[in-house]
């Protein structure tokens, strides 16, 4: 009898620690800033990737990578996250391309249209570049700033405190300060006026960022997980004893599971990424974990974390028969506490179970782990496997591959599919590259050709991982991408290691109790519709208009130039100047003098008079 107990005991810390090599000391990510994400997508919207086949429609919540490309069409807008508080957005006919994303720096390209930078919080030693074609552009303060490209010049509105260094082609830094209009044309001839009045635009954007920033969901969630806004209008908060507050999402269909309707698309940083096709689709699937209460699917975000930790998908990857189809991929939702093992960052992270920003209880097989030592990945139960329709599949050859084409696993054959051994081994295709499906609308060759001026040498890495993943990329868009077949690559076992002692958890056979939080969302987004009757029109763009002219400031004046001079401004169109207005003299009014008196007195006044 006392062998058979050793025997269980040896079994159990078998089951705990064969496998994988994780340590105590958890690898870091190498510190991987969260990708900047489509948080808006408004209108017609085209989106390129290197080595796509073609410019495919916009999809939000999408991660971008250096070296991606969004487009507007007629009546488009769009809004790029970049932190917790800082967005970017672009109005009709503009392309935008993210031409460097690092921790503390984020270079975008703007060719043509115009753009906003709406940056309520910037964290000190932070960078954006905004590369122009006729100027680079360097912000390194929080404000509002607003960009306006035209054939022929560039200009930049500074407010609520924006202050940015602009270097043209020439190389010399000019100074903007806040609360001002630069004006920058052929040949680097620059002028410098006071900012106008807001327009529909910038009013749209102010309201926009303040609906973002004034979110109830953000009450329960980590200062820097993004999407929080989106949670308010699309599900309600509970709070569950087990798991705390706990959003529950409404308009799902009957059957639905997380990680069932959007697409697998493949990021050159982070390898393959789910892209949700909800709205609300950007928190619940790269942070926090998924839990069945009573039945129906909640969002558990866990305890707030001081830095949370971004996930391409937090799922666990299965592998097993598909009838029909061959070998097929699986995947589930990670339940409460259980580890995330990275198929993504560098080679000591991949492959370990990791639990990077999860501020919660470390579980694996319904047991917490403490001082973790090893955990045997190639035998944990997911615990939401046992949950109606939450295994979804497909096939190896159309994983990835563009289209939906997923299967919620039947109960009956969940049995037959075991947690794959090495993650997620499919090669990525060209098609891989865009959540998009069908084609969209390319910009004009004009604006695709169009060089701009850049302080620093855009980002190769994206190119070079996709290189190794199989993928040709090429660096102008549009151009035709050579598609690779998937393959799925076996790896040889992993040593083994004993476990560190595990406490089991105690089995809940009792219903949760759940108590709805009282507490109003803010009101709706505001659309840029409701601003304005509608859209402008769709024409040629016209060149920035020069404005008034700013009061000299006393520490540095700046004499106003006169219209002659703002009109032989090169690069600017002089039919797109405005003489100031002349107003003709007032008439003037007679004036009855009294009578001049007589005498040498009253003749040298009458001649002063005269």
């Amino acid at each position: 009898m006392g062998r058979r107990t050793l025997l269980v005991s040896i079994a159990s810390l078998l089951i705990l620690g064969l496998g994988s090599r994780a340590t105590a000391q958890e690898p870091a990510p190498d510190k991987l800033p969260t990708p900047p994400r489509l948080s808006l997508v408004d209108g017609p919207t085209s989106f390129w990737r290197p080595g796509a086949e073609d410019w495919a429609p916009a999809q939000a919540n999408t991660p971008l990578a250096a070296g991606d490309f969004v487009y507007t069409g007629s009546g488009g807008n769009v809004e790029v996250q970049i932190g917790t508080r800082a967005f970017i957005r672009a109005g009709e006919g503009t392309q935008l391309q993210l031409a460097g994303v690092e921790p503390d720096y984020v270079q975008v390209k703007i060719s043509a249209g115009q753009a906003s930078l709406d940056l309520r919080e910037f964290s000190p030693g932070h960078t954006v570049e905004v590369d122009t074609p006729n100027a680079a552009f360097t912000i390194e303060r929080g404000g509002y700033y607003r960009f306006d490209i035209g054939p022929q010049s560039t200009a930049l509105i500074t407010r609520r405190g924006g202050a940015a260094t602009l270097t043209p082609a020439n190389g010399r830094a000019v100074p903007v300060s806040a609360s001002e209009e630069v004006i920058i044309g052929a040949g680097d001839a620059t002028a410098i006026y006071a900012a106008p009045e807001p327009d529909v635009w910038d009013t749209w954007n102010y309201r926009r960022t303040e609906y973002l920033v004034d979110s109830m969901s953000a009450r329960y969630v980590a200062p820097g997980v993004y999407g929080a806004a989106d949670l308010d209008h699309n599900g309600t908060w509970r709070s569950v004893p087990d798991y705390g507050p706990v959003w529950i999402p409404g308009n799902v269909p009957t059957g639905w599971a997380p990680y069932s309707v959007g697409h697998w698309v493949y990021d050159p940083v982070f390898g393959w990424t789910w892209v949700d096709n909800a709205s609300w689709g950007w928190a619940p699937f790269h942070y926090g974990r998924w839990v069945s209460v009573n039945g129906y699917w909640a969002w558990a975000p866990g305890p707030v974390v001081l830095r949370p930790v971004y996930s391409p998908a937090l799922v666990g990857w299965l592998s097993g028969g598909a009838p029909g189809v061959g070998v097929g991929v699986g995947w589930v939702a990670l339940g409460w506490g259980e580890p995330i093992v990275p198929w993504w960052g560098p080679r000591e992270f991949v492959g370990r179970p990791y639990w990077g920003g999860w501020g919660g209880p470390r579980v694996v097989n319904r047991t917490v782990i403490n001082n973790v030592t090893n955990v045997n990945v190639t035998n944990i139960t997911y615990v939401n496997t046992q949950v109606h329709n939450a295994v979804v599949g497909t096939s190896a050859d159309r994983f990835g591959r563009g289209g939906q084409s997923y299967t919620h696993i039947s109960a009956e054959e969940v049995g037959r599919w075991h947690p794959a051994q090495h993650g997620i081994e499919v090669k990525p295709t060209a098609a891989s590259l865009v959540s998009g499906e069908g084609r969209a609308a390319r910009p004009p060759r004009e604006i695709i050709d169009r060089s701009v001026v850049a302080k620093r040498e855009p980002s190769r890495e994206p190119f070079a991982a996709l290189r190794k993943a199989g993928i040709n990329p090429t660096e102008r868009p549009g151009a035709q991408s050579r598609p690779v077949a998937p393959t799925i690559v076996a790896k040889p076992e992993a040593s083994a290691r004993p476990a560190a002692p595990a406490r089991a958890l105690e089995p809940r056979n009792r219903p949760l109790q759940t108590e709805v939080i009282e507490r109003q969302p803010s009101a709706p987004p505001p659309t840029f519709n409701s601003l304005r009757e509608q859209r402008p029109s769709t024409g040629p763009r016209v060149e920035p208009e020069l404005r008034r002219p700013a009061p000299p400031p006393a520490s540095a004046p700046r004499p106003a130039p006169s219209f002659a001079e703002r009109r032989n401004l090169p690069g600017v169109p002089a039919m797109q100047l405005r003489p100031p207005t002349v107003h003709p003299p007032a008439q003037a009014q007679s004036v009855q003098h009294p009578p001049a008196p007589p005498g040498p007195q009253g003749r040298e006044r009458e001649q002063r008079r005269q």
